[in-house]
């Protein structure tokens, strides 16, 4: 799909993308340009209080492996506690 670099540098993403990636108002991206290319990556900020309890499930498992998640998911459903 053909974009144009808008005033402020601003590009416009097609809808069809913005519906497929399921992209909303105050997503934040990280850009990386590569290779004479422009990469958006989505990225998660995470509450110091969340990442601090990761760091904790990491921790605890590296001291009693039998701590571990079955899945990300299950690590993530914990974290909502």
């Amino acid at each position: 799909m053909l974009v144009e670099m808008k005033a402020q540098s601003q590009i416009t993403l097609p809808n069809e993308i913005i519906k497929s990636l399921g992209i909303k108002e105050g997503d934040k991206f990280e850009v990386v340009e590569r290779d004479g290319g422009v990469f958006l990556c989505p990225v998660v900020e995470y509450p110091k209080g969340k990442l601090e309890y990761i760091a904790k499930i990491i921790k605890d498992h590296e001291e009693n492996p039998s701590t571990a998640y079955e899945n990300v998911e299950d690590m993530f459903r914990a974290l909502q506690r």
